[in-house]
């Protein structure tokens, strides 16, 4: 079976073929950072995260790249800045919230699981490719210079709309449209524009004496063409893209170029409302990501029920975002973990059973995919091979964390915990000896026998609800099973359930970890403890 994606540009599903075969490539719209990311933005997140694991497995890992942006410069920006700091220059606000944003939405994306893209971009990084693309629209007559502004003469492209499937006629009519008097045309867009004091500014192109800054079509562009290539295989981006930042996009490269298309294929998502409305702060339904890991309606939502509540419908259709998705979506994980939980996830090829792989083919049906883990996990419950494929299903699509990039990452955090704990044991036994007389017969041998046994100890999150002291077995269990910052996890939705009375809750996250070889004994404190059963 051939991979077909739908084209929104042609309004066709067709099969997928790359213009180069060894080297895929592919774009995708990223943030705007100025503030957290929200579930809406976490969506072509999610759904280009998929795609991108699809590609690698069908041409190979070091033959996909996937570029995704990050807008640096923009106005919500600035105004953000201003607002936050209102007592430092505005440029130095400006690099605050962006460099703040920017690492919030990184560890946002990597909690819900998305490989990092092969190229991450900032706009303010590539402006010497915006003005070269800039200064080759002007030359050819596509865009012209007015009171030190560069505008797209949009009635130089004849079949501009395409993408929108709409008439020039139809656009200005529904567009909202800037009136200005340096316009040769209502539809004309900025492709650079000069910085008011303060601003973040560049020297202009074109011959245009003010400092400038560009426009955010224009940005997307550049960037697409310094990484990509004047033509390219995937476009991708959210449904609210299509006009009038993707269509701009399209006429700005494709004139820049004279080529008959930017990229082959133009993947769109479809909107998310949450509870049947639109997501609004206006509604009092606006959700971030970070608040969906902290707590949305007074539950601590986990990675996997994130990921396939966002899975369990086409990308292309509307998303309903619901308190009863995310419970039914965690009822279902917790089956499954509990059906994989004994897999020996080290001996096992991460890749998709063929029925998972024919859904996924088919322009990404992951609703369809999530139809067939059902259908495996009834028979994974009798065999164990049946087990470790959905186990490969479930990473492949990344519904759940690959136990065994769990337990290199544990490894190495508890290298760095020793050394830290050995350091410090070090710098106290250095301190004791130095208060000891001079004369007496002391060796190096007192650190070992006096403070060696310490070494077995774990600093939190070991320690968390742990026992002080762990065995090196029980270590590589625990790290190999869950890790030690799920358990903890599970640990605390277990406490949250039992607080709210939800005791059927509380059992099948016990009933989850002792399968795992893990067990729970509630303390009088109220506080649980674990241990590792044989």
């Amino acid at each position: 079976m051939e991979l077909a994606l739908y084209d929104t540009l042609t309004r066709q599903k067709r099969v997928f073929t790359p213009l180069d075969p060894a080297h895929v490539r592919m774009y995708v719209c990223g943030p705007t950072v100025y503030d957290f990311a929200h579930i809406g933005n976490a969506r072509p997140v999610i759904v280009f995260d998929v795609l991108f694991r699809l590609l690698r497995h069908l041409y190979g890992t070091d033959h996909v790249t996937y570029v995704r942006n990050i807008t640096d410069v923009d106005d919500k920006i600035n105004a953000r800045a201003a607002e936050e700091y209102p007592d430092l220059p505005l440029n130095e606000a400006i690099r605050r919230v962006t460099e703040k944003t920017d690492k919030q939405f990184h560890e946002d994306v990597a909690a819900l699981g998305c490989l990092p893209p092969t190229v991450e971009p900032r706009a303010t990084e590539h402006i010497e490719e915006m003005k070269a693309l800039i200064e080759r629209l002007v030359a050819s007559g596509h865009a012209y210079v007015a009171e030190d502004h560069v505008l797209f003469r949009v009635s130089s492209m004849p079949d501009y709309g395409q993408l929108s499937k709409r008439s020039l006629d139809e656009l200005i009519a529904g567009a909202r449209v800037e009136v200005a008097p340096y316009k040769r045309d209502p539809m004309d867009f900025v492709l650079w524009k000069p910085s008011k004091p303060g601003e973040p500014a560049w020297a202009s192109p074109c011959g245009i004496a003010a400092p400038g800054r560009p426009g955010w079509h224009i940005e997307c562009s550049a960037m697409a063409w310094r990484y990509l290539g004047e033509t390219f295989d995937i476009h991708g981006g959210g449904i609210d893209l299509v006009f009038p930042h993707h269509e701009n996009e399209i006429a700005q490269t494709r004139c820049a170029f004279h080529s008959p298309v930017m990229a082959n294929f133009w993947m769109h998502n479809g909107f998310l409302q949450v509870e049947g409305r639109k997501m609004a702060k206006s509604e009092g339904n606006f959700i971030t990501i970070r608040e969906l890991f902290d707590g949305w309606k007074q539950k601590r939502w986990r990675r996997p029920e994130i990921r396939l509540l966002m899975l369990s419908t086409h990308y292309r259709q509307p998303l309903d975002w619901t308190l009863h998705g995310l419970d039914e979506a965690r009822r279902v994980v917790a089956h499954w973990e509990m059906i994989t939980a004994k897999v020996e996830h080290d001996r096992i090829d991460i890749k998709p059973s063929a029925p998972v792989e024919n859904a996924l083919l088919d322009d990404l049906h992951t609703s369809e995919a999530l139809f067939r883990l059902h259908e495996s996990a009834k028979a994974a419950r009798d065999s164990q091979e049946a087990a470790s494929q959905l186990y490969a299903d479930l990473v492949f699509l990344g519904v759940l964390a690959d136990r065994r990039t769990e337990a290199r990452r544990a490894k190495d955090t508890n290298d760095q915990a020793e050394q830290m704990q050995k350091a410090n044991i070090d710098s106290q036994f250095n301190l004791i000896i130095s208060t000891l007389d001079p004369s007496a017969n002391v060796t190096s041998t007192i650190s070992s026998t006096i403070f060696g046994p310490l070494l077995t100890m774990r600093l939190a999150p070991w320690k968390k609800y742990g026992p002080a002291f762990i065995s090196s077995d029980d270590i590589k269990l625990i790290t190999e099973k869950i890790g030690i910052e799920r358990l903890n996890t599970m640990i605390e939705q277990r406490l949250s359930a039992r607080e709210a009375k939800k005791f059927e809750d509380s059992d099948r996250i016990r009933d989850v970890l002792k399968a795992m070889g893990i067990e729970l004994e509630d303390k009088k404190d109220g506080l649980p403890a674990w241990k590792v059963t044989p």
